[in-house]
């Protein structure tokens, strides 16, 4: 190869640059490699070009990392007919890393990667097309983008074309189609497609019920990293479905979904910590728990240390803190939380007493599909407490309490009609 280099040759060049990189049949040194690749780049070789330009935008011991230069070292390999080189330049685009940002530009060379056979170039421009980034949003370019990139390999077109096919947007809706397309991503160790097919199966949406599957599938995805994988996975566990019941097992599962960031996961094991089901009782580790999952965006976390604070459970008792936190829960769309808050505004616990803001969040709590709640603002119409006093809409609200599952609102519809009262007695 040496002998080749000096004698011209770019690919000898090349091909000892990759041998002084990787440290085969020679000590591995990367500075040697980057002169080869250079030698090579300048007499044509796009894949040398390509080659600087990672070693460049990485880089690679006393070569220091230098983005524009990696930019630069992408666009000759573009250039030079390098589909991959080509990508690599689109991502700099639109990222705005060693070149303005540029997501039109961006476009145009994810489109050349793909053209040139490139499946990551189909599908970056296929997500492009999707969300109406550097182009106008066009749902069908993108499912063909995602389609090209899957049938040219790429794990992550299989499972985007999938989800299309789950939605409907950009082709019709099909859920045999993306089943097999999850499968497809799933095999490629796309682990997030694990975890859809194994819902899929779960429920018998395109492929037959089989919660036995669902359950390997849900393990896969959890061995995988993906952290969805490992909260259904332990959801199966606790339930016994497709698995024997096992809440220790349960837990450690939880656990591995909370550390890898799936907040209903810290929520389901702060839960299991306060009842001590799987694992000692211990509500200080719940508290923590459900902090965690409080922060992480899921209202019934917030909603379940809500009630340690209002209970004095695990920390001191602090019914203002309570009311913040069901607070939280109510505005994440959680109606358990509007009827809590609502309910401290009611009785003027945690907060100053103002029974219509306890009617107003009754309110949302009943609307919600809270059934407490309806039964709450019920009772507040009938005796005309934060509300102006009616009976016939006390009636209304009872009965929605009852056929919710709220045995204390079928009581009081039953008041309500044995004594004649907003309703004709009965």
């Amino acid at each position: 190869y040496e002998h080749a280099c000096e004698g011209g040759d770019a690919k000898g060049c090349h091909n000892l640059g990759s041998m002084y990189f990787g440290g085969g049949g020679v000590g591995a040194d990367k500075i040697r490699a980057a002169e080869f690749y250079d030698r090579a780049c300048q007499g044509g070789e796009s894949r040398s070009c390509r080659a600087l330009a990672h070693m460049y935008y990485r880089g690679v011991e006393e070569l220091q990392q230098d983005r524009a230069r990696a930019a630069a070292f992408s666009e000759r390999a573009c250039d030079g007919g390098d589909p991959w080189g080509c990508y690599d330049l689109g991502v700099l685009y639109h990222e705005g890393e060693g070149v303005p940002q540029d997501t039109e530009r961006g476009a145009e060379l994810y489109e050349r990667a793909c053209d040139g056979g490139y499946a990551l170039g189909c599908y970056n421009l296929g997500y492009l097309y999707d969300e109406g980034e550097g182009v106008q949003v066009d749902k069908s370019r993108g499912a063909e983008l995602y389609g090209r990139a899957c049938e040219g390999g790429d794990a992550r077109g299989c499972y985007s074309l999938g989800y299309m096919y789950v939605s409907g947007e950009g082709v019709e809706r099909d859920k045999v189609r993306a089943a097999e397309l999850y499968g497809r991503a799933c095999d490629g160790a796309e682990f997030q497609s694990c975890s859809r097919l194994a819902g899929m199966y779960y429920r018998g949406e395109g492929v037959g019920h089989d919660s036995a599957r669902a359950a390997e599938l849900y393990g896969r995805a959890c061995e995988g990293g993906d952290a969805r994988g490992c909260y259904s996975l332990g959801y199966m566990y606790v339930r016994g479905e497709g698995v024997k019941p096992d809440k220790v097992r349960a837990a450690e599962l939880y656990e591995r979904a909370c550390d890898g960031g799936y907040a209903l996961g810290c929520g389901n094991l702060g839960y299991l910590y306060a009842r001590g089901d799987g694992v000692p009782r211990d509500y200080s580790r719940a508290v923590e728990l459900y902090g965690r999952a409080c922060d992480g965006g899921e209202f019934e976390g917030c909603w379940s240390l809500a009630d340690l604070y209002y209970r004095g459970e695990g920390v001191r008792q602090d019914r203002t803190r309570a009311a913040e936190l069901y607070e939280r829960a109510c505005e994440g769309g959680g109606a358990a939380g509007c009827h809590s808050l609502g309910f401290m505004y009611d009785r003027g616990v945690g907060v100053e007493q103002d029974r219509a803001r306890g009617a107003e969040l009754y309110d949302r709590a009943c609307e919600g599909g809270e059934a407490a709640g309806c039964h709450s603002l019920g009772f507040m119409y009938e005796w005309g407490v934060g509300v102006g006093q009616d009976r016939t809409r006390a009636v209304e609200l009872y009965e929605r309490a009852c056929e919710g599952g709220e045995a204390a609102g079928c009581h009081s519809l039953g008041l309500m009609y044995d004594r004649g009262v907003g309703v004709e007695q009965d």
